[in-house]
């Protein structure tokens, strides 16, 4: 059986990896495979938090004010430093 921890850390992580998700609750509870109540108490918890909101429809989706920590990729500025010789 999954622990509360670990359902709470998988929804969590369905709405980072895919930006723009919008999923009622049972949806929500048919992808992450828990039960209604689970599911109701983990998606409350993280409205409650600021990470998730819920639209006029009743679906589930990521509000994304603030600050959400997660790794961005580095940039890297390219340059050519290639010359051209000059002909004769």
């Amino acid at each position: 059986m999954k622990s509360k921890q670990d359902v709470f850390a998988r929804v969590r992580a369905e709405y980072l990896e895919m930006p723009g998700l919008t999923l009622t609750a049972p949806q929500v509870e048919r992808l992450c495979g828990i039960d209604a109540t689970l599911c109701r108490l983990i998606l409350d918890t993280l409205v409650e938090a600021r990470f998730l909101r819920v639209n006029s429809g009743g679906a589930y989706a990521r509000l994304t004010e603030g600050d959400i920590s997660r790794s961005r990729p580095a940039k890297a500025a390219l340059t050519s430093r290639t010359t051209m010789a000059k002909a004769s």
